[in-house]
């Protein structure tokens, strides 16, 4: 059966964007058609300046989350990536495989380290090997597929460049992964600037919705996005961002099109109306299952618990293999 890893990093509140562009297909489709295992990457959180207390509960939140949006134990495997050793221990292996060069080359760190240059500071050496991390992550579950956004694509393709060098360099240890770019994923962007991704560590703005935002809030969010010059309700990324980004989030909670969608709208404000009910719609469920969670914890705590074990019983021979492979002496007993 095809193996799928996804992970979700709790550095912020998730939003609608989370849910549209992964979340929901995770629960809808992945975990019924493959081996799924899925993942709260809080080592991640780690890379920037951080609260600790604030990590702990986002990381708690967004596995409540995960389960709300409807990830079944019964079907896949959910944990929270520092529960599992096994992600630490190949990391530093393929540290050991990686170059300088590549980890200099991956874009979000040039844009982070250059955004903090201009600041006067610099960023955690974290920032510059976490892709080693991101792609241990993967390639420990013998993972087959990635579904991810254009702007990880770079990551999965790290992590094929290193599987391949290891088994080349010390013998058959890894699968090699790919990326899969799901065509039902939605890409939501900000609703105060459409030509920015709606992301979740923007931790204020009403350019945001969240997954746990109150329905009147939601309303107000919608109802205040920036659209364009002119009147007439025309599909067009490019030339009219605001709108499309409102037309495409419609038709990814209705199951509609987003460019048959707009000729039935004749005023922004109509089309603002019906999204902000349908992100209302979409999210009721989730905030309605999220409630009952948090008031059984226990619950997540023994499914965290649980996906923990199955992780790591999946994880340990390949990590154990690259151990051996790369000429490390096996603990005695082993």
């Amino acid at each position: 059966m095809t193996r799928v890893f996804s992970g979700i990093k709790p550095t912020g509140h998730l939003t609608l964007g989370n849910y549209l562009g992964a979340m929901r297909r995770w629960a809808a489709v992945d975990q019924h058609r493959a081996d799924s295992v899925f993942c709260v990457v809080d080592l991640h959180a780690l890379t920037v300046d951080h609260d600790p207390a604030r990590v702990r509960r986002l990381s708690r939140q967004a596995a409540t989350l995960l389960l709300a949006t409807g990830l079944d134990p019964e079907s896949c495997t959910l944990f929270v990536q520092s529960h599992v050793d096994e992600h630490a221990r190949l990391s530093y292996l393929l540290e050991c495989v990686a170059t300088d060069g590549e980890m200099r080359r991956m874009i979000q760190y040039r844009e982070k380290a250059a955004r903090e240059q201009r600041r006067g500071g610099s960023v955690r050496l974290s920032l510059l090997t976490y892709p080693v991390l991101m792609a241990a992550d993967i390639l420990a579950y013998g993972t087959d597929e990635v579904p991810v956004g254009d702007d990880q694509r770079q990551h999965v393709e790290l992590a094929r460049d290193l599987a391949v060098r290891f088994n080349q360099r010390y013998g058959h240890t890894f699968v090699v992964p790919r990326a899969t770019h799901p065509a039902v994923a939605a890409r939501v962007m900000n609703l105060q600037d459409p030509t920015s991704k709606m992301g979740k560590s923007d931790d204020v703005g009403p350019g945001i919705v969240y997954l746990l935002d109150e329905p009147d809030v939601v309303r107000k969010k919608v109802m205040r996005a920036v659209t364009d010059s002119g009147r007439d309700v025309v599909y067009d990324r490019e030339a009219r961002p605001g709108v499309a980004n409102l037309l495409e989030i419609l038709a990814a909670c209705s199951g509609g099109d987003p460019e048959s969608s707009a000729g039935a709208y004749e005023s922004y404000g109509a089309l603002k109306k019906d999204t902000a009910e349908a992100v209302v719609e979409v999210l009721r469920p989730v905030r309605e299952k999220h409630r009952e969670l948090c008031a059984d914890p226990g619950y997540v705590e023994r499914v965290l618990r649980e996906g923990a074990e199955r992780a790591r019983a999946m994880a340990r021979p390949t990590v154990d293999a690259a151990h051996r492979a790369i000429g490390l002496l096996p603990a005695a007993g082993e």
